[in-house]
């Protein structure tokens, strides 16, 4: 197997890592919070102490980082000498970025990528830090045909469902449209749970009624948003851990912004957006975004 340069271990980077390793990759890892990668260093993965060291040797390069101008600055370089992976990495090193972040960025990576002679795909990630660790997250590729061959198969030791959205970019514009329906989704479904709570029915009957009604959707079939509904579901254990509620803010932010650039209208999504930027202000942002379920509750 080849060796795996993994950068970004957060609350899915560190689940990738570990299948990667399990898979039977060589695997060196780089994190700011330097924890975070000797919690793999057990399980095999070796620690790095820098850019410059983790890609030495690494045929492919994933980042999972936490925004777009995290991405420009780990592949292009910083404002403060920071030189960034186009000009660290060995000629034939393959690029995976898998964080969500705009489009735009994805492009410029990939465009500078190109004129070095590296290829580059986005691969955002959809399923949460469950899908991470079972290894069934979706990844929605941008980039050419012949990149979107070499990403898959590596990712399909990550993910169950690799998908080809098109051109650089275009993974990002999916999985934007995607955390969009999502975020507009889970509010729903925590406004419909709670108007049920506040007129007397129970929430495990009332659940169970939607899932096999038309109002059956992902939400209520995987990742109920009341506490005490769904074993397994962040709300169960205080909204630990999972996708933070401060990303999905970020994620409808970038629906807003590509909404304007192609004027379209978001109304479902821009309320959605204004309704997790108020209970993030309400100290939530760390939280998992099925934790909007408080929000209503302290409406009631």
């Amino acid at each position: 197997m080849s060796t795996i340069a993994f950068i970004g271990l957060g609350n899915m980077g560190s689940p990738m890592a570990e299948n990667l390793l399990a898979a039977g990759f060589s695997v060196q890892v780089f994190d700011l919070n330097e924890s975070a990668a000797k919690k793999l260093e057990p399980l095999g993965a070796i620690v790095s102490a820098s850019l410059e060291d983790v890609v030495k040797g690494a045929s492919t390069v994933i980042t999972m980082l936490p925004a777009g101008s995290h991405v420009r600055a780990v592949y292009l370089g910083d404002h403060h000498g920071g030189i960034g992976l186009l000009n660290l990495v060995c000629r034939n090193t393959f690029l995976i970025d898998s964080s969500t972040i705009d489009p735009d960025s994805a492009r410029l990576v990939a465009n500078e990528a190109a004129n070095k002679g590296l290829q580059f795909v986005d691969a955002p990630v959809s399923g949460g830090v469950a899908g991470a660790k079972a290894a069934s997250l979706t990844f929605i590729v941008g980039g050419t045909e012949a990149a979107f061959g070499k990403a898959h198969a590596i990712l399909q030791h990550v993910g169950k469902n690799i998908f080809h959205a098109g051109h650089a970019g275009d993974g990002q514009m999916a999985k934007i449209c995607n955390n969009l329906m999502l975020g507009i989704l889970m509010s729903g479904t925590c406004e419909a749970l709670n108007l049920g709570i506040d007129n007397g029915l129970d929430p495990k009957v009332l659940s169970n009624i939607m899932l096999q009604s038309s109002g059956r959707n992902w939400a209520l079939e995987l990742y109920n948003p009341c506490p005490g509904v769904m074993e397994n579901a962040p709300a169960s254990n205080n909204y630990q851990p999972g996708f933070m509620s401060k990303l999905m803010l970020k994620d409808l932010g970038l629906g807003m912004d590509a909404a304007i650039q192609s004027q379209s209208s978001i109304p479902m999504g821009t309320l959605a957006r204004n309704l997790y930027a108020f209970h993030n202000a309400n100290g939530n942002e760390e939280l998992d975004f099925s934790s909007l379920f408080k929000f209503y509750q302290r409406q009631s």
